[in-house]
């Protein structure tokens, strides 16, 4: 049996934290929009003004809908993919579980174009940063360890 370096482990499970915490709440997330578009559950209803800075904002953007879909598969489906990979221990979640926590802050940073500055978009931008960190780390440490070498 393959035997890891604590240090690999501690990132690998930062990283599995991270994928299913965005994963979890990003599905949760996309269902309620997905089945209440008019955002009332959420009281995000007040939010749909703020879309008509997008593209194709009257024909995407007259509900949560669209929304709701896009939230469920880039940060839902996606990270909950690369914590079911990680948890195999497969080096591809690594990987994956990485690149979505930057795909998380590109998505913050429409968010930022959008809304006015908040908390929640703030603070998912620095959960996708700490994501993409232990991803990194993830990442050096498995190759390292892959090389043989312990630094």
């Amino acid at each position: 049996m393959e035997q890891r370096k604590p240090r690999y482990d501690t990132a690998r499970k930062w990283l599995i934290f991270w994928t299913l915490f965005i994963g979890i709440g990003a599905v949760a997330g996309g269902l309620s929009m997905i089945i209440d578009p008019s955002g009332k559950t959420l009281h995000m209803d007040g939010m749909l003004p703020y879309f008509r800075v997008l593209p194709l904002a009257d024909v995407l953007f007259r509900d949560f809908l669209f929304s709701g879909f896009a939230l469920l598969i880039v940060n839902g489906l996606t990270n909950l993919t690369a914590a079911i990979l990680l948890l195999r221990k497969k080096k591809l979640g690594v990987i994956l579980g990485g690149i979505f926590g930057v795909t998380l802050m590109l998505w913050i940073c429409i968010q930022f174009y959008m809304f006015p500055l908040n908390f929640m978009s703030t603070a998912y931008f620095i959960f996708g940063l700490c994501q993409a960190i232990a991803g990194y780390a993830a990442w050096v440490r498995l190759r390292r360890e892959e090389q043989g070498t312990s630094r």
